[in-house]
């Protein structure tokens, strides 16, 4: 059963993390279509109503202050709230995809210098905007970065630790420093003044921690771990790492300096020390240099800064089902519950189309389409109409960048199970060649569009409802490539067959024929 919505808009989809500051959930917001992450602010913290009030107006200054952050390594805010029994609070947020920097620290194998020092430069880019403001992060920790599959840096929970501060809301039991422990500043520990220094030093521990595999201070118990960070000096970088540059270790060193002003000015300062080590823009990574292979290079925003969005991978040709896997009685291989998922998720994915909410609908259908293939075969005619489905409702959300490549896989599938001239391949091919149309891939999205006039003219003449409308798409793309010939050669007997078929006041006549028009008066001018 699902869970209420959120202000009546922010649906739960599924729960993607926790820990000691709350509850974080994936899910959609059914208004702007999109998805979000939805953060559960610690439930349990709130004790009366006196403390619910205080912290829901503690918590909405320091949703606007982090809002305000306005930094693409930042997750945007969208919306915080309070919900009606006043003892839950949600911070919505961008939803980021991405793994969490914990998982890419390995004691046998730590990072190269170069991506230590990328990782750290970019947490320093989001630092100097945030302290700017000033917001300081007060729990700066591996957790609380994110990887992106471009080997950008997020870092979240901005504020967090600021709203549940127990010097102000007293929400703890104990009265105990919130926090992560092997990355808290002395001062922290110590209950004195935070300061963007402080966020330094917990960066100090971070990137000590992934040059060295391991952490600054390892203590047995919280108190010796506090001990340890207010009064023992931490261990040299290279007395745990051979190859470590002296000028990294100095400024590890710097970073972890008991007092704050001992330590650097400002993140500006420790990106300015961090420069030699990253690498130029269009350098190619040296042979030796080698990481986790499961973690994204993060020298990439360095070594090609503001570079275009990746070409998408081409779409994996899907083998024909073999013969002992037939699909010639769905009903024997079919199971009940997958019947059942497969009505329930079109039955929904139909009432968020009602609603307009395209990118949930297709997501629907994508979490149904896995099993109904196991279950009935990949290439199965009810699995790939449920593909068909989603690829559709991608093209109605305008998301043609994925809908291009499952209509090329879909339109392969067709051919190989039901003839490549049959109406469901050319209508695939005719959904793609429209995609790449809209992407600015004139030169394909003809050839394609062409390919499939000839077998409709073939199968149904040349003024069939599909013909007519594959004339015009054509047409229309020759205009855009300014082919203006070419273009009146199309639209001009096009024109005519209009106004025989529709009348000349139809619509799509009267268009063609103001194409037409602008098209001699720019010959004639």
């Amino acid at each position: 059963m699902r869970a209420e919505p959120i202000a009546g808009r922010y649906e739960r989809v599924e729960e993607i993390g926790s820990g000691g500051m709350g509850h974080v959930w994936r899910g959609y917001d059914s208004i702007l279509d999109r998805e979000v992450a939805i953060k559960l602010i610690r439930v349990e913290a709130v004790q009366t109503p006196q403390q619910a009030e205080e912290f829901a107006k503690r918590f909405r200054r320091e949703a606007r202050v982090t809002a305000r952050i306005q930094h693409h390594g930042v997750p945007q805010v969208y919306d915080a709230v309070l919900d009606r029994s006043y003892d839950r609070l949600y911070l919505v947020m961008e939803f980021v995809r991405g793994t969490a920097l914990r998982a890419f620290i390995d004691p046998q194998h730590p990072l190269p210098v170069t991506w230590a020092a990328a990782i750290a430069a970019q947490i320093c880019t989001v630092l100097s905007h945030a302290h700017a403001i000033p917001v300081v992060h007060r729990d700066l920790k591996p957790d609380n970065v994110l990887v992106t599959a471009d080997g950008a840096i997020k870092l979240l929970d901005f504020g967090i630790a600021a709203i549940l501060r127990t010097d102000v809301t007293r929400l703890t039991a104990t009265g105990s420093a919130l926090g992560t422990h092997h990355y808290m500043p002395p001062e922290q520990i110590q209950n004195a003044q935070i300061t963007p220094q402080s966020d330094l030093y917990a960066l100090g521990c971070v990137l000590h921690e992934l040059l060295a595999g391991q952490r600054v201070f390892a203590g047995g118990s919280d108190f010796e771990l506090w001990h340890q960070h207010v009064t023992e000096p931490p261990p040299p970088l290279r007395t745990l790492r051979h190859d470590m540059p002296a000028a990294i270790e100095e400024l590890v060193l710097d970073l972890l300096a008991k007092a704050p002003e001992d330590r650097p000015a400002d993140a500006y300062d420790v990106y300015e020390r961090l420069l030699p080590f990253l690498p130029l823009p269009g350098s190619a990574p040296p042979a030796s240099e080698h990481a986790s292979s499961a973690m994204p290079d993060p020298t990439l925003v360095y070594r090609r800064p503001n570079a275009p969005r990746r070409r998408p991978a081409p779409a994996p040709v899907v083998p024909a089902p073999r013969s002992e896997t037939s699909t010639d009685n769905p009903a024997a291989v079919l199971q009940t519950e997958v019947r059942d998922a497969i009505k329930a998720a079109v039955s929904q994915s139909d009432e968020l189309l009602d609603d307009e909410r395209f990118a949930q609908a297709a997501e629907v259908l994508e979490g149904v389409i896995g099993p109904a293939s196991e279950a009935l075969g990949a290439e199965s005619p009810r699995v790939l109409g449920l593909r068909s489905r989603r690829a559709a409702i991608l093209i109605i959300g305008g998301d043609f960048r994925r809908a291009l490549p499952e209509f090329d896989a879909l339109a392969a599938a067709y051919a190989r199970t039901a003839g490549p001239t049959s109406e469901d391949a050319l209508e695939c091919l005719r959904q793609a060649a429209h995609c790449r149309a809209e992407l600015g891939q004139a030169t394909t999205a003809l050839r394609q569009f062409r390919q499939v006039l000839t077998h409709v003219r073939a199968a149904s003449g040349d003024v069939s409802p599909t013909a007519l409308d594959l004339r015009f798409n054509i047409g229309i793309l020759l205009v855009s490539e300014d082919k203006a010939a070419q273009a009146a050669d199309e639209l001009q007997p096009l024109h005519d067959d209009l106004c025989v078929v529709y009348g000349p006041d139809h619509e799509l006549t009267r268009e063609v024929a103001d194409l037409l028009a602008r098209l001699r008066l720019a010959a004639d001018g």
